[in-house]
């Protein structure tokens, strides 16, 4: 059986398993569950703390998992992203009290508190500064106003935790990240299972990024509408029974729908129908 690490809680975990049911595998119903056997697809899939599934699949334990490139980075484990998902788009950024230090080259000399010390000490390293870094498992914000440090380098989504602590951000993003799939380098044991396994990931993202478009138009006016429906490769005309007109089919990026079906309706399109896409395979 493939052998697969998935998130057990936190932002990482609903989304992954939603991601999984989507793509036709059995997930647990019971949160204190910590192993599931998916006989029908022959998975075994392994519920483990989103930090920890980078050291599992680099050490070979595992074949696969689904973690932030984050934790990924941080784990220093012997792993590396083959897919991107698509959820929980984060950024790791420094902040710091206003007024005081602007940007990294003025870290020389101070103590950074961060969750990620392992991808911090290294952005300071490459950057030629010799600043302290503190590993901290939570509630980073709150290392400056306890005096743990000058500087923290936290998760950022809004920003709006940092600034309710009276702090600012500064300087680039230290990292983008976003869930994604690993593996170990070189690791070709379960090579076609692993294939299958991001097709099938990789359907659920086509499929939640498009709608399949369907509508009549008059012969005359297949190329105007046909520009505003190219698909993926090529859409779908099939003539009516009634003479002078034909149905065609397309695929669309969900976002520009609505704007699509405007802009065909102007044209002389009718019957324009939006339809949801279950599953995907190009």
């Amino acid at each position: 059986m493939l052998r697969i690490a998935v998130p057990n809680k936190g932002s990482l975990s609903e989304p992954a398993a939603a991601m999984l049911h989507e793509a036709g595998y059995r997930q647990r119903k019971d949160r204190r569950e910590l192993v599931l056997i998916d006989v029908e697809n022959q998975v075994e899939f392994f519920y483990l703390r989103p930090r920890d599934i980078a050291v599992y699949v680099g050490s070979g334990r595992l074949d696969i998992g689904i973690t932030g490139r984050d934790l990924l980075l941080d784990s220093g484990a012997h792993a590396e992203e083959i897919m991107q998902l698509g959820f929980a788009a984060s950024t790791l950024r420094y902040a710091t009290r206003p007024g005081t230090v602007t940007e990294v080259a003025e870290f020389g000399g101070l103590t950074v508190a961060t969750s990620f010390a392992g991808v911090v000490a290294k952005h300071l390293a490459d950057h030629g500064v010799d600043a302290s870094v503190v590993h901290l498992d939570g509630a980073v914000e709150t290392a400056i106003q306890l005096g743990v440090a000058e500087v923290i380098a936290d998760v950022v989504e809004t920003g709006t935790t940092l600034r309710n602590a009276g702090l600012e951000i500064i300087g680039d993003p230290i990292l983008d990240s976003e869930a994604v799939v690993i593996r170990r380098p070189g690791d070709s044991s379960q090579e076609a299972k692993v294939r299958q396994f991001l097709r099938r990931l990789q359907g659920v993202l086509v499929a939640r990024r498009y709608v399949m478009m369907d509508y009549d138009i008059r012969a005359e006016l297949v190329d105007k509408a046909v520009a505003l429906t190219p698909g993926l490769e090529s859409p779908t005309v099939s003539p009516l029974h009634d003479k002078g007109w034909v149905a065609v089919r397309s695929m669309v990026p969900v976002q520009d729908a609505q704007r699509i079906m405007d802009e065909l309706y102007d044209l002389g399109a009718r019957a324009i129908l939006s339809t949801g896409i279950h599953a995907a395979r190009l």
